[in-house]
């Protein structure tokens, strides 16, 4: 609805509201009168009467006027509105009782003030009641088209999204119930919808009230309570829906338009992030923020995040042209290649970075570009030292006068056995190594495997399903610490707020996850199931993975989803030796003994 078409719906009402307040206090004062003579007014009283009538109306008015009561600055009937209208006719009530206790004229008793009044406020709110009464019944969806649906949670989320399913005439859900397992909730009305009962009661009430829906409306919670409803549902030939979890909904509340179906990561589990908003606020907003990979998975998803805190500027840099536009256009939709903001470069150039850094002056940096396909490194280690550890240091040093740099690593970092691993490792100790240097605030951040990225485990199974299948899991036992794309980013944020000088910040994603488990949630949302095989373990591959290296203790001083671990320094010297055309097999091995190297003592 557009705001034209809004005003004209409400315009009649800021017309007619002083004249339905005015004879409120009329009807409410000439009740009190009739009331104390009991129906037996003469005209003296009428004529009492009178002056008292003129300063009810006056003042309802002049008050009404200068607390905007009807300027439009509340919505008709709203809860603001009503605020307001009552300290008016307080007010007015308590001017009619000392005007009529001096006045000399007894013909108005002392307490018609008083009763008509509180008869004036009941009288204004009824209206108002009645007319928010019509137009919420205005504004539910048309029961003749509409799905009928039940909610399950009566919780925030839950109570969001049933307001906005009932403000929308033109919506696809009308609620016609809610489901939750709280027995504290069993008797509640959320937006006069009532809560009906618990999960084992779905396909009890789906007969009864004919809903063909069931929505869970539970923005965070545990995988097996997502997969229980959702097994409940579907079994009683009803549709599924979920609304986002909290990190997926970072710019606005639940509503209608959130709602979708189920994907995997709603079925392995949802993590509730409590985000220090302020802290993040006070080392983003207004600052310089680049953004290594831009591009990537991560690093695209950072960048959004970032928008967000509203920076003085938010450098993107890249290597890859259209990866960086289209993280620009999700950014703003009307923007052209030649925005400021895009740098194409790439982190393997040192003179470049020094440039980028001399001209645009960064005070924040996540770095996040990097080669992570575990397997390919393998192959090919000279490549990720020419990106990860190579390309790392030249950006370290470049960056050597920021306020805080943030290094983003992984769980393979810790006691690594691949060259994904090693490489990362080396990154975290490099950037401790730069911490000791510089009087900004270097540190490291490592995450398990992200849901939805490029490459990531999510979406090779989605493409072998696509293909036909079969898909393909290393070994029945693997496990995996897995984390959505959002979620990641937001505690990479948060930890940037929090961590010290020189350590590695280790994100907590909740229990590791069986890979052969998630395949077999992939294949049941499928349109057609397919074979799932297992290929056995490939090298660089752990059977599970680990957060904490050996000798790394997890502590969490400052947040419980965030642990801090020291990270002893390696002279970048080390790293400059390396031969990235050896053979793999040797450079891998030299990595590993990179890795376990003790801290090297800076030649003086």
């Amino acid at each position: 609805m557009t705001d034209v078409k809004r005003h004209a719906r409400r315009f009649p009402w800021w017309v007619a509201a002083p004249a339905v307040d005015c004879l409120a206090w009329v009807t409410g004062l000439y009740t009190a009168m009739l009331a104390r003579y009991e129906f037996d007014l003469e005209t003296r009283h009428l004529a009492g009467l009178a002056p008292v009538l003129v300063v009810a109306v006056a003042m309802q008015i002049v008050a009404g006027q200068v607390l905007h009561l009807y300027r439009g600055r509340h919505a008709f009937g709203s809860i603001e509105e009503i605020r307001v209208l009552i300290r008016i006719a307080l007010l007015n009530t308590a001017v009619l009782l000392l005007a009529d206790m001096w006045a000399t004229d007894v013909t108005v008793p002392a307490g018609a003030p008083v009763v008509g009044g509180f008869a004036a406020i009941v009288l204004m709110l009824g209206v108002r009641l009645l007319w928010r009464l019509r137009e919420d019944a205005r504004s539910r969806p048309d029961a003749r088209v509409a799905a009928r649906v039940l909610v399950f949670g009566a919780g925030s989320a839950g109570r969001r999204l049933l307001q906005s399913m009932l403000t929308d005439p033109n919506g696809r859900y009308l609620p016609i119930g809610v489901v939750d397992d709280d027995r504290g909730k069993r008797r509640l009305h959320p937006h006069g919808v009532p809560v009906l009962g618990n999960q084992a009661d779905i396909p009890a009430l789906l007969e009864r009230t004919g809903a063909t829906t069931v929505v869970f409306a539970v923005a965070n919670s545990n995988a097996e309570l997502v997969r229980a409803i959702r097994d409940i549902t579907t079994s009683a030939g009803a549709r599924f829906l979920v609304v986002p979890s909290v990190a997926e909904l970072l710019d606005h509340e639940v509503g209608v338009r959130d709602l979708r179906e189920p994907d995997v990561t709603d079925l392995l589990g949802r993590h509730q992030i409590d985000t220090d908003l302020d802290a993040i606020a006070g080392y983003l907003t207004g600052k310089r923020v680049l953004v290594t990979g831009a591009g990537g998975s991560i690093g695209s998803e950072l960048c959004r995040q970032i928008h967000r805190f509203q920076p003085a500027e938010l450098i993107m840099l890249d290597r890859d042209e259209s990866a960086l536009h289209a993280v620009l256009l999700t950014l703003d939709p009307q923007a052209q290649l030649t925005d400021p903001g895009l740098v194409l470069a790439s982190v393997r150039d040192a003179d470049r970075m020094r440039q980028i850094f001399r001209t645009r002056k960064p005070e924040v940096v996540f770095h996040s570009a990097a080669l992570k396909h575990l397997s390919l490194l393998q192959r090919y280690p000279g490549e990720a030292v020419k990106s990860n550890i190579w390309g790392t240091l030249a950006v370290l040093e470049a960056a050597g006068e920021v306020e805080r740099f943030v290094n983003i690593s992984t769980d393979k970092a810790a006691d690594p056995v691949s060259v994904l691993g090693y490489t990362k490792r080396v990154t975290e100790r490099l950037t401790a190594d730069q911490a000791r240097r510089s009087a900004g605030t270097f540190l490291s951040v490592r995450f398990g495997n992200v849901l939805g990225s490029r490459g990531s485990v999510l979406t090779t199974f989605a493409a072998q399903i696509a293909g036909g299948g079969p898909i393909t899991v290393t070994h029945p036992d693997v496990t995996r610490y897995l984390m959505t794309i959002q979620e990641a980013v937001q505690l990479v944020i948060q930890a940037a707020a929090i961590g010290r000088d020189g350590e590695a910040l280790v994100l907590e994603m909740g229990e590791p996850v069986r890979i052969a488990e998630l395949a077999k949630q992939m294949n049941q949302l499928a349109p057609k199931p397919v074979e799932i095989t297992y290929s056995g373990l490939r090298p660089g591959e752990k059977l599970s993975e680990v957060l904490f290296g050996a000798g790394e203790v997890d502590r969490r001083p400052y947040h419980p989803l965030i642990s801090h671990v020291g990270v002893p320094p390696l002279d970048p010297a080390s790293v400059l030796n390396l031969d990235a055309d050896a053979d793999p097999v040797r450079l891998a091995a030299d990595l590993a003994e990179l890795c376990a190297l003790p801290t090297l003592k800076r030649a003086a």
